[in-house]
């Protein structure tokens, strides 16, 4: 069912959108918005029907005290949000979902109520149902729209990747030969389109489901390979030319065919234009190009830094992919 909390402009087709929203019991016929910043507190846009199939990816805008939630590539909804106020600071960086709880509460905060829980560190951010003042007021996790955050929820799956950054950047459509090439590129592709063919992104309600994080770090050369948070395998990145940078982009695996892999690239954190050959620029060892072939999936996320792919990197204020011990579940 598609819900609609105010209405905007359609991204895909130009047209415009009319919903009625209910306040204080009333329908009430919500004015037209051309921005999402014209959003107030508590309201959002959901429109899962532009792009009903695909990999879910979600951006958290700190700036902007926004979440953009994309499927397929395609933005499907945008809400207001309320994320850490000083002292206790949202971290920013990437994340995977770690877990999921409809019915959270709270071992840290008087047993506090968090519905429609999605986990992102073990030592307590997550995105869940809450109070929306206007302004950030959290102890660090990212506050959602009660009806929001049910939607939400609806959606995601374990491993679904959840960008916090201080910027806001809409995903790019890329195509790329392959997913981080050996020397033997063409057998590289055949085998991943064998892999993938027929294959649907990561069911949102199965538990057991298999999600692969690929991370490539230019500072020390090293390209990781991890299933479910737990490392698989590391080795050499031959990266050229390697006095450029990479930046800090997230690619999510949409499809493989045509004699090439179609991505969506998520770059954050950039000041100058974004390069969308990076994946161009990566080569890895056999074995290494053999573990990721062996485990791709729709949705599969590539993520690129400059900092030292090191656990204090992955899990530091800039920079998370996940946290691989768990703390203490608040």
């Amino acid at each position: 069912m598609t819900s609609t909390r105010i209405t905007r402009r359609a991204a895909l087709t130009g047209a415009t959108l009319f919903a009625a929203w209910s306040l204080g019991g009333a329908a009430v016929r919500a004015e037209m918005v051309e921005d999402a910043s014209q959003l107030k507190p508590g309201q959002y846009t959901w429109h899962p029907e532009r792009s009903p199939d695909g990999p879910v990816a979600i951006i958290v805008s700190i700036p902007d005290q926004l979440v953009f939630v994309y499927r397929n590539g395609i933005r499907i909804a945008v809400s207001t949000c309320s994320t850490g106020k000083p002292g206790h600071a949202t971290p920013t960086g990437v994340f995977t979902i770690l877990q999921k709880d409809k019915d959270h509460h709270s071992d840290e905060y008087d047993n506090a109520p968090m519905p429609n829980m999605n986990r992102l560190t073990w030592s307590g951010v997550a995105l869940h149902a809450g109070n929306l003042p206007g302004y950030p007021a959290s102890h660090g996790c990212v506050r959602l729209p009660l009806e929001f955050s049910a939607l939400l929820f609806t959606v995601t799956h374990v491993g679904t990747a959840v960008i916090i950054a201080d910027t806001h950047a809409d995903p790019v459509d890329v195509d790329q030969p392959g997913l981080v090439l050996s020397k033997d590129a063409e057998h590289d592709i055949d085998t991943a389109e064998a892999k993938l063919k027929g294959a649907k992104a990561p069911d949102p309600n199965d538990a057991n489901a298999i999600t692969v994080s690929i991370l490539v770090s230019s500072a020390d050369n090293v390209i990781t390979v991890m299933q479910n948070g737990d490392t698989v395998i590391s080795g050499p990145a031959t990266i050229t030319p390697p006095d450029k940078p990479l930046g800090q982009h997230v690619f999510i695996l949409s499809n493989v065919g045509g004699g090439g892999m179609h991505w969506h690239d998520i770059a954050h954190g950039l000041a100058g234009p974004v390069d969308n050959n990076v994946i161009d620029r990566i080569r890895a060892e056999p074995d290494v190009v053999k573990a990721m072939t062996d485990r791709l999936h729709i949705g599969m996320i590539l993520v690129t830094t400059d900092l030292p792919a090191t656990t204090e990197s992955r899990t530091g204020k800039d920079f998370v992919v996940m946290q691989q011990e768990p703390d203490p579940v608040q």
